[in-house]
């Protein structure tokens, strides 16, 4: 029997804490409508938050987590190197990674873009559109043409970011705007998956197209049996070869 992928869903879990809108929307943080979602789904679910020790990341929680969620927004710095180097070595060993939202300013997105991952934003609560511009794709599978946000947070190109190696979704603002919204990376064995929507004032979370990107990407996301690549010096040749002088 297939063994269920295990996901971890990661949180900074700061804004929610708080009297306010955040709060309001999701009383039991964001990652509780993701986390719920994706169980529904069949997936292993654990989270972890920012102050948890180790942010929740220990070494026996990565080593067993296949595909992870990233959610940060207002305290990135807070999150510690060595943890943010754990994660982006689970990644090169082929953890897959789900970055939503303002985890684009994350460190361990940054550190797997090489990039500032810098753009332009307007938060005035207007309409999203999602274009899926890559039926083809496994993580569009069952979206329709396009899906509409009433409400969220603007966030519009440049992206700075490098070409990703498959781009499936794309958004238009009221505004006028447009946003790479669905961009995926391979970075040594792990999958990498950003996914624009989810600002915390605003219902996204709860949104059924919106949950579906993400398990799908987190089905995308999961490692594969394959070959583990070995580095390093070689002495012995696979052929038999005369040594030159």
């Amino acid at each position: 029997m297939t063994k269920p992928i295990r996901v971890t869903v990661w949180n900074e879990f700061r804004h929610e804490k708080h009297p306010g809108k955040p709060q309001e929307v999701y009383p039991n943080g964001m990652h509780a409508p993701i986390a719920d979602y994706l169980r529904k789904q069949g997936f292993e679910v654990r989270v972890a938050t920012l102050d948890e020790p180790d942010h929740g990341l220990t070494d026996e929680v990565l080593a067993s987590t296949d595909v992870m969620t990233w959610w940060g927004h207002t305290a990135h710095g807070e999150v510690r190197d060595d943890i943010v180097q754990k994660v982006q070595r689970r990644v090169w060993e082929g953890m897959g990674l789900i970055v939503l939202h303002s985890g684009h300013f994350s460190k361990i997105f940054r550190a797997l873009m090489g990039t500032s991952c810098d753009l332009k934003w307007r938060e005035i609560a207007e309409k999203e559109r999602i274009w899926v511009i890559d039926p083809a794709h496994p993580i569009a599978e069952g979206l329709p043409e396009y899906f509409e946000i009433p409400h969220e947070e603007m966030y519009g190109e440049r992206f700075d970011i490098p070409q990703p190696d498959e781009l499936v979704l794309i958004s238009w603002f009221a505004g006028g705007e447009v946003f790479r919204s669905g961009c995926c990376y391979h970075r040594g064995r792990g999958k990498v998956f950003y996914f624009r929507p989810g600002h915390e004032s605003y219902p996204t979370y709860y949104q059924e197209e919106v949950l579906k990107v993400i398990a799908n990407a987190v089905k995308w996301a999961a490692p594969l049996e394959t070959t583990v690549p070995t580095f390093g010096h070689r002495p012995q040749p696979l052929e038999n070869i005369e040594v030159g002088e």
